[in-house]
């Protein structure tokens, strides 16, 4: 049995449908586009994400414009189809169901990771996606009107420059945990709770300089197809 053929049967096992692997629409993925689909739908059932072959073939759309537009708007280093879907759309996805309901910000979003992955999973959820690099902003705007993400907000602006409140805060992109919560604490609604993507769990110091304010929660990842630590780490505000 030839690879392609291989991918349809576990395309059709997997329970999704002929329409996610239509070539119309796709400018990048091209013969890869079934490899890719088999990928995102056994990760997605692992997942345990109830998402529709609707959404399915959406997030691959993103990565094929992502992949499409990198170079113009240098959104990430990686180049490879299916690498890229794995570290990037898989990754995202593994937080999906640990997400606090409600109106969410993503700070320092770059290509809209995981602002994006979220608005298309969870259609009836509020999502901003927040940079200061205005190229990567106007891809998200772009990528948000072909996809046909009406809850999507892109806005070019630094976070202190900022001013609004939000549920849920996420990002993936601070490299300290603590600079995150400094810069996203005057953004968080009453009630509402930090999400942050990190590879390593919190460090003790970390851990004891937050402790006093805040309620920390660590969940440790599975990302399927990934052998690399993941964690998200949830900050919600103890009341005084």
């Amino acid at each position: 049995m030839s690879d392609s053929a291989k991918s349809a049967t576990v395309l059709s096992s997997a329970g999704t449908g002929l329409s996610i692997t239509d070539p119309t629409g796709f400018a990048k993925l091209g013969a890869q586009l079934p490899t890719l689909a088999t990928i995102l739908a056994q990760s997605i059932e692992t997942l345990a994400l109830p998402l529709t072959d609707s959404q399915q073939r959406t997030l691959l759309l993103y990565l094929d414009q992502l992949l499409l537009w990198n170079k113009a708007y240098n959104l990430t280093a990686i180049t490879d189809p299916v690498e890229a879907l794995i570290k990037h759309v898989v990754d995202c996805l593994a937080i999906i169901t640990y997400l606090p309901p409600g109106s969410l910000l993503d700070i320092g979003t770059g290509a809209g990771l995981p602002a994006v992955i979220i608005a298309i999973c969870q259609p009836e959820r509020q999502c901003s996606a927040l940079d200061s690099n205005k190229k990567k902003i106007r891809f998200i705007k772009q990528i948000s009107s072909e996809l046909g993400l009406s809850n999507m907000t892109p806005i070019a602006s630094r976070i202190e420059e900022h001013d609004g409140q939000y549920d849920v805060v996420t990002s993936r992109a601070f490299a300290s945990l603590i600079d995150f919560v400094d810069a996203a604490q005057p953004r968080l609604a009453n009630g509402g709770r930090l999400c942050a993507m990190k590879g390593k769990a919190p460090t003790e110091e970390e851990i004891q300089s937050l402790a006093p304010h805040w309620q920390i929660d660590t969940v440790k990842l599975v990302v399927p197809r990934l052998d690399e630590s993941r964690h998200l780490i949830e900050l919600s505000a103890k009341t005084v």
